[in-house]
C-alpha cells in the first residue's frame, strides 16, 4: 500500500510514520523539510502544501492509495485537498479534533454521534467547518473520506492544559518549586493517549474500505483527573507539585488566549466511548498507561539538553494569572 502523509513529522504523525514503515507501508512525506525528524524508510517529497503548483510538481505522476492531511486546519485547506486528490486516491483521511465535540456536553460519555458544536474556540470551529465540507464532498461527489478525531495525544510533548505545548516550561517550574496552575478544582475527568497507542488504531483505518464515510475518535480508556495528570508528571520528576486551583472563567478573563482552549475543550470532563474504533480495528488496544508514558516523554527531553526549551511567554502568562488570582 502506497500512502502519502501531508506533514508527517509532528508529535502524533511521527509515531504513526514509524509504525507504518514497520508494518511495510510504502510511506511518503510531503512537507517543507524544515523539521529535523529523520524516519528511516520514509520517502521525502519537498513542497509547500499551500502552493498547489509546487505540490503537483513534487508529486508528478505518482499514484497513492491513501492520502492523510495532518496539517489541514481550515475549510480553504480542505478545498485545496479536494482539488488535488479528487478521483486520484482510494481514501482521504482528515485529522480533525475531539475538541470539536459539543461544549459544554449535554451527556457525559462522548461517542462519534455526539454533536459537533464549540462556541468558544476558533481552532475547533475551523475543524468542524473542515468536517462539514468533507462530508458534503463525500455525499455529493463520492470523495472517499475518513475523519479521525484525536483527543489530547502526547509523546515528545506533555499532555497538559496550562504550562506550555511542546516545551519544557512546566517541568522546569515543577523542579524549581514554582507554583503551577490547574484549572477548576482539578477533579474533572480527562483522557490522555500516547501517540504509539493512537497509531495502532489509526493504521487499522488506513486503506480500510469499511472506514470510508466514517468518523472515529481514538483515545485511551484510562480516565484521570487533571490533578492526577499534573501530580503524575511531578512524581515522574521526583518532586511535589505546588498546585494552585483557579477557575477556568477567571483564567479566560485574565488571559483570553489561554482561556479559549480551556472553555472550548479542557474545562469539561471528557470520557470517550471507543467502541467504534474497536469494532473497525478489532486488535486496537492502548497499552501505555500515563504513569509509564510520561516517563518516556521526560526521558526524551533528558536525552538532549537542547530539547529542554523554556518558553518565557508561558511563564509570564502563568505568573500574570497567578498574581491576578492572588490579588483578587
Amino acid at each position: 500500500m502506497k500512502v502519502l502523509f501531508i506533514g508527517g513529522t509532528g508529535f502524533i504523525s511521527t509515531s504513526v510514520s514509524r509504525m507504518a514503515v514497520a508494518r511495510g507501508i510504502e510511506l511518503y512525506h510531503l512537507n517543507r523539510g524544515q523539521r529535523k525528524v529523520e524516519i528511516e524508510g520514509v520517502h521525502n517529497l519537498i513542497a509547500d502544501i499551500h502552493q498547489p503548483e509546487s505540490v503537483r510538481a513534487a508529486l508528478q505522476d505518482q499514484q497513492f492509495d491513501v492520502a492523510v492531511d495532518w496539517i489541514a486546519y481550515t475549510a480553504a485547506d480542505i478545498e485545496r485537498d479536494i482539488a488535488l486528490f479528487q478521483g486520484k486516491i482510494k481514501q482521504f483521511i482528515f485529522i480533525s479534533s475531539a475538541s470539536a465535540y459539543q461544549k459544554p456536553p449535554t451527556f457525559p460519555i462522548i461517542t462519534e454521534s455526539t454533536p459537533l458544536y464549540n462556541p468558544y474556540w476558533e481552532y475547533s470551529q475551523n475543524k468542524i467547518a473542515c468536517e462539514d465540507r468533507l462530508m458534503q464532498a463525500y455525499r455529493r461527489d463520492g470523495f472517499p473520506i475518513t475523519i479521525v478525531r484525536p483527543s489530547l495525544t502526547y509523546d515528545m510533548n506533555l499532555p497538559i492544559a496550562i504550562g506550555g505545548w511542546g516545551c519544557y516550561t512546566l517541568p522546569d517550574r515543577l523542579k524549581n518549586g514554582k507554583p503551577i496552575i490547574v484549572h477548576g478544582d482539578g477533579t474533572s475527568l480527562w483522557v490522555v493517549t500516547h501517540s504509539e497507542d493512537l497509531a495502532r488504531g489509526f493504521l487499522g483505518l488506513v486503506g480500510n474500505p469499511l472506514a470510508i464515510g466514517h468518523a472515529f475518535h481514538i483515545t485511551s480508556d484510562e480516565v484521570l483527573t487533571w490533578n492526577q495528570i499534573y501530580e503524575t508528571i511531578a512524581d515522574a520528576l521526583g518532586v511535589k507539585a505546588k498546585i494552585v486551583h483557579i477557575p477556568s472563567d477567571f483564567i479566560a478573563e485574565v488571559e483570553p488566549r489561554m482561556g479559549a482552549g480551556l472553555l472550548g475543550d479542557k474545562a469539561h470532563s471528557a470520557v470517550f466511548d471507543n467502541s467504534k474504533i474497536k469494532a473497525f480495528v478489532p486488535d486496537f488496544k492502548c497499552v501505555i498507561p500515563f504513569h509509564v508514558g510520561v516517563r518516556r516523554t521526560l526521558a526524551w527531553f533528558d536525552a538532549e539538553e537542547s530539547r529542554k526549551r523554556i518558553d518565557e511567554k508561558v511563564n509570564a502568562d502563568m505568573d500574570r494569572v497567578l498574581a491576578a488570582y492572588g490579588g483578587k
